[in-house]
C-alpha cells in the first residue's frame, strides 16, 4: 500500500482533515470540499467517495476497507468507530426501478424518479463485505450487518442483522463501549490537547 502524505492530503482540499489519516493512493474522491475527515481514518484502495451537495462527515477511528462506494450526494454521517469491509455499497440517492421514470444521469432530471435521504452510521456501526445500504438507513449505535446483505430499512442500536432483505440475526455485546473509553483515555493521556 502506498499512503498519500500530509501535505497530499492537505492539497486535496477536504472541509476538515484530522490527525493520523491514511489514505491509499488508489482511493478517489469527488466533491472533497463537502467532506469532513476525522482523525485515525484510514480508506483503503479503490474505495470511492462522492460527496455534495450535501456533507459527508466521517469521524474518528473509522475504517473504509478497499472497493468501497460511499455516495452522500444527500448527506451521510459515519460516525466514530465504524466500518466498511471491502466492497461496501452506500447510497443516499437511488433511481427508481420500477419503472415510475427513466433511469441514469444521462436523461433529464425531470424524466426521473430518484429517492434521496441522508443515511446516518451511528458509533460503532459495522457493515459487511459486499453489503448495499440504500438512502434514509440509519445504522444505531453498535449495529452490526453481514455480509452480502441488501438494507433497506434501518437498524436499532445493537442489533446484528444479515440476509436480503435484511433481519435480526443476533444481538451484539456492549463491552465495546467500555474499550472504547480505555481507548479513549489513553489517547487523552498520550496528548494533553485531547483532554481539554
Amino acid at each position: 500500500m502506498a499512503f498519500l502524505t500530509r501535505d497530499e492530503l492537505e492539497g486535496l482540499g477536504f472541509a476538515a482533515l484530522g490527525r493520523d489519516v491514511l489514505i491509499d493512493d488508489a482511493a478517489r474522491f469527488y466533491g472533497v470540499p463537502h467532506i469532513s475527515l476525522g482523525s485515525h481514518v484510514r480508506i483503503d484502495a479503490f474505495s470511492v467517495l462522492t460527496a455534495g451537495p450535501a456533507a459527508m462527515a466521517i469521524g474518528d477511528h473509522v475504517h473504509i476497507g478497499a472497493g468501497c462506494y460511499v455516495s452522500g450526494g444527500a448527506g451521510i454521517r459515519i460516525d466514530d468507530f465504524c466500518g466498511l469491509s471491502p466492497r461496501v455499497a452506500i447510497f443516499t440517492t437511488c433511481d427508481d426501478f420500477s419503472g415510475g421514470g427513466l433511469t441514469n444521469p444521462t436523461v433529464p432530471e425531470e424524466l426521473r424518479a430518484v429517492e434521496s435521504a441522508p443515511v446516518h452510521l451511528r458509533k460503532h456501526a459495522l457493515v459487511g463485505c459486499g453489503s448495499v445500504v440504500l438512502p434514509g438507513v440509519t445504522l444505531g449505535v453498535g449495529a452490526s450487518v453481514g455480509a452480502l446483505s441488501h438494507v433497506n430499512k434501518s437498524v436499532p442500536e445493537f442489533q446484528i442483522v444479515s440476509g436480503n432483505p435484511v433481519r435480526r440475526v443476533g444481538v451484539r455485546s456492549r463491552d465495546l463501549l467500555q474499550a472504547e473509553d480505555e481507548l479513549l483515555r489513553s489517547e487523552a493521556s498520550e496528548d494533553p490537547e485531547l483532554s481539554k
